[in-house]
């Protein structure tokens, strides 16, 4: 699936998730087939919408509104409008950011975003990478000129207050929601006032778009390819397309079929062995312990000494060197003062597929052979087992 290439640089990755409950990552999905972990799924720009219709902006009180909620609450109640009641995706909040970049310079950025979102600080990170990104500080604010914190807004009657050319001069981006012809509530830069009815495109715009608000179930899939639903997700394997990047400021180079010097393109390829093992481990349990997969168990069989009779360890102390010397991978159980209980207990929570238990039947060369998937026991003859151990399940 679509993820995010930052980690490594280059162009281009595909991470590889595995479906899981208790999995790490949450990732989009839709049943057109389209895939990505969050911080990579990019919300389609609004298309343009006609605002002719829409009243001038204009600004009202709007004492005692700390938030979105008590923001929409008090508009519902003073400033109704006919066709529906206000709701909070019809507000505009501006995020402000701090962004300390490389090069260590600071640099406070403002994203606006419809109000029923919060933002995504993961999907922020990403957006904004190399630069690290915090929320602004009241240090900020106290630095920045021309910001009313709790109403800061992108227009005023005198004239842009976000955005680069703006009277502030701070950075403005809007969120891809945020599409020409939309209007919106959203605050006035002074204390305890909005403005309403304000439209994009016509009464304010921003520096461009970035899209670190949070991703719902029923979002669009940005193929086209119906809503996403979301999903947790191990990460299993991932794959960087690094390009020439890292290659160039190396000066690696080989000679091409031609015999002439060309720089290398890179790729990065890399798999979770050990998640693959916890993925395996969750998908393959019981109540009791682990179920290994025959094909990645770590022993094809675990031989378990039982009782009190000396022959039982005798016959299995020889058995397991007899299936060592044909090349079975065997755990063996041999602890004399343990009892089978506990044993058998061990070999549930171990997992080991197949399970041989030399206990009472030991001087009539009969064993048990216990399958731990199926839960099936049967006895059998001793040398029988190797037959077993190799029949195909």
């Amino acid at each position: 699936m679509q993820a995010d290439a930052g980690a490594m640089g280059g162009s281009r990755s595909e991470e590889f998730l595995h479906p899981i409950a208790i999995g790490e990552d949450t990732f989009v999905r839709s049943a057109g087939g389209y895939a990505a972990n969050v911080e990579a799924y990019r919300t389609p720009v609004a298309e343009p919408v006609d605002a002719t219709g829409e009243p001038a902006a204009v600004i009202h009180d709007s004492p005692e509104t700390p938030t979105i909620a008590t923001l929409v609450a008090l508009s519902n109640e003073r400033y109704p409008r006919a066709d529906r009641p206000w709701a909070a995706g019809d507000t505009l909040k501006n995020v402000v950011l701090r962004l300390t970049h490389l090069d260590g310079a600071k640099e406070l950025v403002i994203v606006g975003v419809p109000g029923d979102r919060e933002v995504d600080m993961k999907r922020a990170e990403v957006a904004f990478a190399p630069a690290a990104v915090e929320a602004a500080t009241d240090e900020d604010f106290a630095a920045a000129k021309g910001l009313v914190k709790g109403y800061i807004g992108p227009w005023s009657p005198s004239g842009p207050v976000l955005g680069e050319a703006s009277s502030t001069g701070i950075r403005y981006l809007l969120d891809p929601r945020v599409g020409d012809g939309t209007a919106w509530i959203t605050g006035a830069n002074e204390p305890e006032k909005h403005v309403y009815h304000l439209v994009a495109g016509r009464d304010f715009v921003g520096d461009g778009r970035v899209d670190i608000a949070e991703v719902r179930a029923g979002d669009p899939a940005p193929d086209g390819s119906g809503p996403v639903e979301l999903a947790r997700g191990m990460e299993i394997g991932h794959v960087f397309q690094l390009g020439r990047k890292y290659a160039e400021a190396l000066g690696l180079q080989v000679l091409d079929e031609n015999g002439k010097l060309v720089t290398v393109t890179m790729g990065s390829y890399g798999i979770g062995v050990t998640r693959i093992l916890a993925v395996i481990a969750e998908n393959a349990h019981d109540e009791k312990g682990l179920i290994w997969p025959r094909e990645v168990a770590p022993f094809d069989v675990h031989v378990v000494a039982a009782g009190r009779d000396e022959l039982a360890y005798t016959v299995a102390e020889s058995f397991v060197s007899e299936l060592d010397g044909l090349g079975f991978d065997t755990l063996y159980d041999d602890r004399a003062k343990v009892s089978p209980g506990v044993k058998f207990g061990d070999a549930e929570l171990i997992g080991v597929p197949l399970v041989v238990v030399v206990g009472r039947g030991a001087a009539d060369g009969i064993v048990e052979f216990w399958n731990r998937a199926t839960g099936e026991r049967s006895e059998i003859a001793l040398h029988e087992v190797v037959d077993h151990l190799r029949a195909p399940r």
